[in-house]
């Protein structure tokens, strides 16, 4: 083998190690990148939001007669999604508030609501900086600390309602690991009244609720 023929042979074997170098620096970047950017399976999304609940309330019998009414709340509410999928995740939702009923016989008084929420969402562009999403679920709420009355007569509400919740939202992520969120929900809950074992009618409160809060990628 001639000198010139090893040098060609050299010079192949080194022009494909540095094509292979390159090849390998191309798809860790790529790699990088897809790590930068969007979410996937098994990624635990954490969002921290303020909300508004705005009570598209309904009644009937002495409650309807009596234009019971909900007041708004703005609270914090703190909300966890698993990823089951790259574009399919869970989110389980915890906040709780407090309103005040009104009446045409004035203040009847103030009633906790937590309504734990599980929403089963579909995520839009998982693998974008901008990721809108829409879920659809059950909630589950709890009404408890209540103060309600009719003059000096304490007014009875049921502790309990099962019902089902829809929500749309978007991400936006910021960094690798921080995203904005904003997000908007409608939630069916009610409980029944009574005074003195008598009833009053089914208060159903149906809150639409919207928030703007940031978020973690774990």
């Amino acid at each position: 083998m001639t000198l010139s023929h090893r040098n060609r042979i050299r010079a192949v074997a080194i022009a494909a190690s540095l094509l292979g170098a390159s090849v390998m620096a191309t798809q860790a970047h790529a790699a990088s990148d897809d790590e930068m950017t969007g979410i996937h399976a098994g990624d635990v999304l954490v969002r921290l939001r303020a909300i508004s609940i705005m009570p598209n309330v309904g009644t009937n019998q002495s409650l309807k007669a009596l234009n019971v009414g909900v007041n708004n709340a703005i609270v914090p509410e703190l909300d966890f999604t698993y990823m089951i999928r790259d574009y399919l995740g869970v989110e389980l939702i915890l906040g709780t508030s407090r309103h005040q009923l009104t009446s045409s016989l004035g203040n009847l008084g103030g009633v906790n609501v937590l309504p734990p929420t599980l929403l089963l969402q579909y995520h839009f562009n998982h693998a974008g900086k901008i990721r809108p999403y829409v879920g659809a679920g059950i909630n589950y709420t709890l009404f408890y600390n209540d103060g309600l009355h009719a003059g000096a007569a304490p007014i009875s509400v049921t502790n309990h309602s099962f019902g089902p919740a829809l929500q749309a939202g978007v991400d936006v992520q910021v960094t690798k690991k921080l995203f904005v969120n904003a997000d908007i929900k409608k939630i069916w809950m009610h409980t029944d009244a009574s005074l003195g074992g008598q009833s009053l009618g089914r208060l159903n409160i149906d809150p639409v609720v919207v928030g703007l809060g940031v978020g973690m990628r774990f």
